[in-house]
């Protein structure tokens, strides 16, 4: 049974195909439970995307903390956007080969002032783990902008810190792009890897996204697997527990009638993140 219905929704964790045939199955089931959902957009993410060099520092190649994005395989846990109405795939952009060197105030790992684990792999590693997207949605109610990533965990990542910096930086990608060329009316959605006060990572860089003013948080909440009624979003019973690591924010001129998190079942490992959103003129 279909327990919601919603007009757009950008899937985490899925893997992607060369053919999209992954996919395309994927959105036949859902057509067939009730969900018709015929427009998408998943191009390519960074997991799994060999390199040839060593990334981490470890001293071996071809591992997957090598590719561009941790993945067993190409392609594995990319990201996929859904939507009942046309995606504008011609105007959409995708930042996922963005250098992490390139970002302004980057956190890129240093050893002795230089880049670690060295200057060759500096000059070919990706900010994205798995992307950053920027796509345009024509809906009935006017255009709405999506703005999606999904970032790796902040932690791990050896001496220098590597992960957490570089899941810093996947999020203050965000603020930077907005004090560029922000969207009229958009949604920045995805997953942060990252809780504005628990568990690992840099919490005020969180902190200050959901302050934005240019954004809002609707903060939804639900009772999740350890019978909690909070915002957490995703849950680690043998870690950190309870943390909110996925979000919908949408811009500051959207009316947002309702909000919540739906999790799927007492064993789930996160909700889906939900908002009832309403464009004004």
């Amino acid at each position: 049974m279909v327990q919601v219905q919603p007009d757009v929704v950008l899937l985490l964790d899925f893997d992607y195909d060369y053919a999209g045939q992954a996919l395309a199955a994927f959105t036949d089931i859902l057509a067939e439970a009730g969900l018709p959902l015929p427009h998408s957009y998943a191009p390519r993410p960074n997991t799994g995307l060999a390199t040839g060099l060593d990334l981490d520092g470890d001293g071996r190649r071809n591992e997957g903390d090598d590719a561009q994005g941790w993945g067993r395989f190409p392609g594995a846990g990319g990201m996929a956007l859904l939507s009942r109405w046309p995606i504008e795939a011609a105007q959409a952009e995708d930042f996922s080969a963005v250098l992490w060197r390139d970002l302004p105030g980057n956190r890129y790992p240093q050893r002795d002032g230089q880049p670690y684990p060295s200057p060759e792999a500096q000059a070919i590693q990706r900010l994205s783990s798995t992307g950053h997207w920027r796509v345009p949605v024509n809906t009935p109610y006017g255009p709405l902008t999506l703005l999606a990533w999904h970032a790796g965990p902040p932690v791990f990542g050896g001496p220098y810190q590597r992960n957490f910096h570089r899941n810093h930086d996947e999020t203050a990608f965000w603020l930077w792009h907005l004090d560029q060329r922000p969207p009229d009316s958009f949604v920045l959605l995805g997953g942060a890897n990252l809780d504005p006060e628990n568990g690992d990572g840099d919490h005020a860089l969180m902190a200050r996204l959901l302050a934005d003013p240019r954004l809002q948080d609707p903060a939804p909440h639900a009772a999740g697997p350890d019978g909690a009624d909070s915002s957490a979003t995703g849950h680690w019973p043998d870690g950190p527990g309870a943390l909110r690591t996925e979000y919908l924010l949408p811009s500051s001129g959207i009316i947002v009638e309702r909000s919540g998190l739906l999790w799927p079942g007492s064993d789930a490992g996160h909700a889906l993140v939900w908002a009832d959103l309403r464009l004004t003129d």
